[in-house]
């Protein structure tokens, strides 16, 4: 196992960062695609369309060509989700790391570094609600290489996050992942979370069933001691 550290996050960061982006969304792209195969809407298509051409026009061949197409189409549609969170991460908050974590108090951005390179990250925002009665931090963009993955570097990175919030008077810590990232709603779980709800962050994501899941950490008092 390499030896790691965390600290906050450089502007000669950002690519390596951007790339965990990339690299985590992607990678949810074949269970997005397996989930949207088994959903009766989409067997109903693949298995009635190619009968219902093969009745009207009498043609195999043009059922098998009605079948075969249908895949691209299901995977442009499982990667669609993954590739909007990623445009949106880039234009809004991901578009200036610097400006948007780390140019106030009470937010900031984190990497793990590893053999001189970035193989970890995690943002933190403060959640701008006035009717919110307790003081509330987001956590943003946990991302760990597949390489350096199951040597703790993604719970010691939320680790990070949780005592920032302590040290900055936060109450709260919540975040957002989808249902297709078992592992990541698994670790949030181990660590204390709790869900509090889900939604489908746009059209396509529904088009596909992608849920998105809420947590919620609830810090402890100073007086009840450490994380």
């Amino acid at each position: 196992m390499a030896p790691y550290h965390i600290r906050k996050y450089r502007e000669s960061d950002r690519k390596w960062v951007v790339g965990l982006l990339s690299q985590g969304m992607a990678e949810h792209v074949p269970a997005t695609f397996w989930q949207l195969l088994k959903l009766p809407r989409t067997l109903i298509l693949l298995l009635g369309g190619p009968l219902v051409l093969l009745l009207v026009s009498g043609s195999w061949l043009l059922a098998l060509v009605f079948s075969l197409s249908l895949f691209p189409a299901l995977w442009f549609l499982a990667r669609k989700p993954w590739n909007i969170f990623v445009d949106m991460a880039l234009h809004t908050d991901m578009s200036d790391i610097t400006k948007s974590y780390l140019s106030e108090r009470g937010s900031c951005f984190w990497v793990a570094e590893s053999e001189e390179k970035v193989v970890g990250s995690v943002g933190a925002l403060p959640v701008d609600d006035p009717t919110l009665r307790e003081k509330r931090l987001q956590l943003f963009h946990l991302f760990v290489d597949t390489e350096y993955r199951r040597q703790g570097i993604a719970k010691a990175l939320v680790r990070t996050v949780l005592q920032f919030a302590r040290d900055q008077g936060y109450s709260e810590v919540v975040l957002e992942t989808g249902t297709i990232q078992l592992s990541a709603m698994a670790l949030y779980e181990s660590m204390g979370f709790q869900r509090t709800g889900q939604f489908f962050f746009c059209i396509w994501a529904r088009l596909v069933a992608l849920h998105t899941v809420s947590f919620i950490y609830h810090l402890p008092s100073a007086q009840a001691g450490g994380l």
